[in-house]
C-alpha cells in the first residue's frame, strides 16, 4: 500500500514521514528487496531531511 501511495503522490504532492529510525534502517524495515528499493527511490530523491537529534521523544523525563 505504501508503494501505491508513493507512486500516486510522486512528483505531484508533498509527503511527510516522521520516524525515529535512521535512513540506513528504512530499507530493511520495509522488507528489503525490489519493493523496498522502489519505495526508497521515491522517498530519498528530492527529499528534505530534518534531523531532530538522538533524543527519544517517547521516553518520559523527570
Amino acid at each position: 500500500m505504501l508503494l501505491e501511495l508513493m507512486e500516486l503522490r510522486y512528483g505531484t504532492a508533498s509527503t511527510v514521514f516522521c520516524t525515529q529510525l535512521k535512513k540506513k534502517d528504512w530499507h530493511p524495515r520495509l522488507g528489503g528487496g525490489v519493493h523496498a528499493d522502489a519505495i526508497m527511490d521515491r522517498i530519498v530523491h528530492n527529499a528534505v531531511w530534518v534531523d531532530m537529534g538522538e533524543a527519544n521523544m517517547r521516553q518520559r523525563r523527570g
